[in-house]
C-alpha cells in the first residue's frame, strides 16, 4: 500500500451558497468525504491540483487522501467518487470522495471499450451497442480502468452478453438478469430483399 499516491486537501468549516461560491471565486471547489466507517468531512480541494490528480488515478485508482484540520493530519484510503461539473463552464462545482476497506469488495460502474472490427460488419452487417457501462464488483484496489471488448470475430446475428465479459482476476460482473451489451445486426436491406424474395 506504500506505493499509493497522495492527494491532500483541508478541512471545511463553512457551508451554503455564499461560502462554496467564495471558493469557487478563489480556485477551490467544496468537496466532501464519506469514510468506510460512517463518517462524513467536509472539505477545500483547489481545482488545479485535482484536474492534474483525477487526470490520474481516474474513477476507479485507489489513493491515499489526506486531510488537513489545523496542525492535524489523517489519511484515508479513498476513491474519487462524483465529479459535478457546471452546466457550461469548464468548471468542477462539487467532488464526492469515498473511503474504501481494501479487504472488502466494492460495486461501481465502468467504461466498455470497443475494439476491433467485426467479421459481420465487414460483410455489412450493423453494430449497435446497448450499453456503454456495467457494473463490477471487486476489493478496491483490483478495480479496472475499463473493461474491453474485442469484437474481431463476430458475425452477423451475434453478439455480446454480460455474462460474456473477459474480466480481471478478482473482478466479477454485477447484474440480475445476463443482458445483451452489443449485436451485429444484418444489414438495413436484408429484411427488405427478404420480403421480395418471399412474394
Amino acid at each position: 500500500m506504500s506505493n499509493l499516491s497522495t492527494y491532500v486537501v483541508q478541512k471545511r468549516a463553512t457551508t451554503g451558497k455564499g461560502a462554496a461560491r467564495r471558493l469557487r471565486v478563489a480556485g477551490n471547489v467544496p468537496a466532501i468525504f464519506y469514510g468506510a466507517g460512517g463518517e462524513n468531512i467536509l472539505l477545500t480541494v483547489n481545482e488545479k491540483t485535482f484536474r492534474k490528480h483525477y487526470e490520474s488515478v481516474g474513477k476507479t485508482g485507489v489513493f491515499k487522501l489526506e486531510i488537513e484540520d489545523g496542525g492535524d493530519k489523517k489519511e484515508y484510503n479513498c476513491l474519487v467518487w462524483k465529479v459535478v461539473y457546471h452546466p457550461y463552464k469548464k468548471q468542477i462545482t462539487h467532488i464526492d470522495f469515498l473511503g474504501v476497506d481494501l479487504a472488502k469488495d466494492i460495486k461501481i460502474r465502468v467504461p466498455l471499450v470497443i475494439t476491433g472490427t467485426s467479421k459481420g460488419v465487414k460483410l455489412g452487417g450493423r453494430l449497435e451497442v446497448y450499453r456503454e457501462q456495467v457494473t463490477i464488483l471487486a476489493k478496491p484496489l483490483a478495480l479496472p480502468s475499463q473493461i474491453v471488448i474485442d469484437i474481431t470475430n463476430l458475425d452477423i446475428n451475434q453478439g455480446v452478453q454480460v455474462a460474456d465479459l473477459t474480466l480481471p482476476e478478482g473482478v466479477s460482473a454485477y447484474y440480475d438478469t445476463n443482458f445483451a451489451i452489443l449485436s451485429i445486426l444484418p444489414p438495413r436491406n436484408a429484411d427488405t430483399d427478404a420480403s421480395e424474395a418471399d412474394k
